[in-house]
């Protein structure tokens, strides 16, 4: 697998423009996104003898939250590219910040042509917050096709684990649980994302 940081779009004149489909990664900051992001890059399949991804390749992860301010583009394997959105819900950021990243992620989410799948990502330990469910009635009013991603999954023992991701199921939608420690999630998360790519 091949992974290159393309670039960091602060307006709609920056998204790339050679029509390859673009897989979405959205959640509230400190969700766990950008360790899900280099979770799927460095675990992927990849061919024989290939090196592991560049560490200048992979979403910057931090214990701010509210750190990524643009929407990041990387370009896998020539053939997708993975779009890295702000994170929602971080209160901290001045009021103008976040007014220009929604309108920033509005645009994209919903005028943005390659888009195939939006990946929404929420914490199993809490479910889906208010804002959480926001996004997911957003994505269904504008009919984006999205999928919902349990992280930090490993946080948990497997009982309580089954019990959240049904509480989750049972409240909000099916979800797939998912590890950046253990890596579990990464192959039913990149055969839904390949299915969408090719769709």
């Amino acid at each position: 697998m091949s992974v290159e940081f393309v670039l960091s779009a602060n307006r709609r004149g920056q998204f790339p423009t050679d029509g390859l489909p673009e897989i979405a990664f959205v959640g509230r900051s400190n969700v766990g996104k950008s360790s899900l992001l280099n979770t799927l890059l460095l675990r992927g399949k990849r061919a024989k003898g290939e090196p592991t991804v560049a560490k200048k390749n992979l979403a910057r992860t931090s214990r701010t939250p509210g750190r990524t301010q643009a929407i990041n583009f990387f370009r896998i394997d020539g053939k997708m590219y993975f779009a890295d959105l702000p994170g929602y819900g971080y209160a901290k950021v001045p009021t103008r910040e976040v007014e220009r990243w929604k309108k920033l992620a509005d645009s994209y989410l919903t005028e943005r042509e390659p888009l195939k799948l939006v990946v929404l990502i929420v914490d199993i330990r809490r479910g889906p917050t208010p804002l959480d469910r926001l996004m997911a009635d957003w994505l269904t009013a504008n009919e984006q096709n999205f999928l919902v991603a349990a992280s930090k999954s490993d946080t948990l023992k497997r009982a309580a684990q089954l019990r959240s991701i049904r509480s989750i199921e049972e409240s909000f939608f099916a979800a797939v649980p998912f590890s950046a420690v253990s890596g579990a999630g990464v192959h039913p998360l990149w055969s839904r994302i390949r299915e969408a790519a090719c769709a």
